[in-house]
């Protein structure tokens, strides 16, 4: 059997789809799974153990015909007998007709449902890993949703080991800060950074009752204005730079806990078991992280802005911890 998901979104969305990927895995032990995503997503895909090949499509490029028949002919090519589309583009729905592909999965749509003939219900009021998750019931697999976890290539776990050893990290563990977000989510105007001031109260607050412990700052691609701020007149932070998400998980892996904005590294460090702390603005806590364990922890905005968090705040979690 073949088994095709299409999942749009970013890093964040691939890490909450696979426990999907894990039951289908589980329900259909010899099957092959792949997956279409977008081009900036593919890199998850190194700590996910459940599918097979990645394919790329950019869901919220300017798609034209010829894109559309180029990945109708990728698809048709590989001959899948199930497809699970966690999109709402009607136009994906026809594509999978178009293929023949006999199970067709969507959410149902009064609206958009023409080409899915195996529909799920949609309850977008939930912890988006279980709303993803309610796809399975369009196949009529209808059990709990699997805790996030990723698997770890041992080649990124020992790059981890020389990295901390690089970093002169010890054996007491360390607390690892991510406070960037990616270029598309500024782009968009979707609030996900917090003021650097802030983060400097809260640095000096460990750095003051906790001297000993080291303080790591994870930089992106996307990160250096940032890092470079925090970095003045605090000799003692440490900086790491994961060149993949292998390796950043490995490293988060390691940490006591970790302090994050709403973003892709916020829900690897949830997949890894990590204490986190994480901020959010317009994003809702309840949909991006599991309400049944309390060692993840979100803080809400009062005003839906992520800068109007105060440092006490985050302080008083973080020492309740």
């Amino acid at each position: 059997m073949r088994i095709l998901a299409l999942i749009p979104g970013g890093i964040g969305d691939q890490i909450l789809f696979f426990p999907t990927l894990e039951t289908l895995k589980s329900k259909y032990p010899k099957s092959i799974i792949d997956v279409i995503v977008e081009p900036r997503s593919k890199g998850a895909y190194r700590i996910c153990p459940w599918a097979h090949e990645v394919l790329l499509f950019d869901y919220k490029d300017r798609n034209g015909p010829a894109d559309y028949l180029n990945l109708l002919g990728i698809i048709r090519d590989r001959e899948y007998d199930i497809a699970l589309a966690l999109g709402t583009n009607p136009a994906v729905g026809f594509l999978l007709w178009l293929d023949g592909i006999s199970t067709r999965v969507g959410y149902q749509r009064s609206d958009k449902s023409w080409f899915i003939n195996n529909p799920a219900p949609l309850n977008s009021d939930q912890y988006a890993a279980s709303m993803y998750h309610d796809l399975l019931k369009g196949l009529q697999i209808d059990t709990p949703t699997p805790a996030l976890k990723v698997v770890v290539p041992k080649d990124d776990i020992n790059w981890a080991k020389l990295e901390g050893e690089r970093l002169n990290l010890g054996d007491r563990g360390y607390v690892i800060i991510h406070g960037g977000s990616s270029q598309l989510a500024q782009k968009k105007g979707i609030d996900k950074i917090y003021p650097i001031e802030k983060w400097q109260v809260v640095i000096d607050d460990l750095r003051q009752k906790q001297p000993d412990l080291p303080i790591v700052l994870i930089k992106g691609p996307e990160d250096d204005n940032l890092v470079k701020q925090l970095l003045v007149n605090r000799f003692y932070l440490k900086v790491t730079s994961p060149p993949d998400l292998g390796k950043l998980a490995a490293m988060i892996a390691g940490a006591n806990l970790m302090l994050c904005t709403d973003s892709g590294p916020m829900h690897i460090s949830i997949a890894v078991g990590t204490p986190t702390i994480a901020l959010f603005g317009p994003t809702q806590v309840s949909k991006l992280i599991p309400s049944n364990q309390n060692r993840y922890i979100g803080i809400q905005s009062p005003t839906g802005k992520i800068g109007d968090i105060q440092p006490e705040t985050l302080l008083k979690e973080i020492w309740r911890v």
